[in-house]
């Protein structure tokens, strides 16, 4: 079954388009889970209160590398993989890409060492695609502004930060282009979901 995640800045729409996407494979009664990444089990959903919290001893780069690895590897094993033999659909609100774009996009780890890690925590473990809903910093940071909930410590970063991080984004998508599909987040709900239905239907993992 499909592994699917979903990359994009904060506000990008990635919760949406993944609820609408568990509503047309329930509809299809396609065994399905929805996780996300930092969480996706007790621990990781510890870690990553320590991850986005605005309060207290911020982790410094190369910690919170590793704290994101920590996560995934207890994510991977507990999670995603059993799932995966279960023959679910996993659908998964970011993954190892967001190590890439966020820690050496934006922090400026090296790529080398965010991939060793990213392999390292999964065992080897690679979505079978990744979507990208693509947005400009200006609207990301427009959208946050808009939001209820309270912002957490990325997307209080600068600009630059962000910019950096889609940058990061976009540069894996054109790298590996059968691995990606690229979305524009300015496209109302309804088209992405239609675009991304297509997707899968081309790739044959639905009729």
């Amino acid at each position: 079954m499909p592994f699917i995640a979903f990359e994009g800045l904060d506000g990008s729409g990635k919760s949406t388009l993944i609820k609408g996407l568990r509503q047309e494979l329930d509809h299809r009664k396609t065994p399905t889970i929805l996780t996300r990444e930092p969480g996706g089990t007790p621990l990781g959903e510890e870690i990553r209160t320590l991850l986005l919290r605005t309060t207290g001893d911020a982790p410094v780069p190369r910690a919170e590398a590793l704290l994101y690895q920590a996560g995934r590897a207890q994510h991977v094993q507990n999670v995603i993989r059993p799932a995966l033999e279960r023959n679910e659909w996993v659908l998964c609100d970011r993954f190892t890409a967001s190590s890439l774009a966020f820690q050496s996009g934006g922090r400026e780890i090296s790529s080398e060492d965010i991939d060793w890690l990213n392999h390292f925590s999964t065992s080897g473990l690679e979505p079978d695609l990744n979507v990208l809903l693509d947005l400009s910093v200006d609207e990301s940071l427009k959208r946050l502004q808009n939001r209820e909930q309270e912002i957490d410590r990325f997307e209080k970063e600068e600009k630059a930060f962000h910019q950096k991080v889609r940058e990061a984004y976009l540069k894996m998508a054109t790298k590996k282009p059968i691995q990606w599909l690229v979305l524009s987040s300015t496209e109302s709900s309804e088209a992405l979901l239609l675009k991304l239905m297509m997707e899968l239907k081309g790739r044959r993992w639905l009729a």
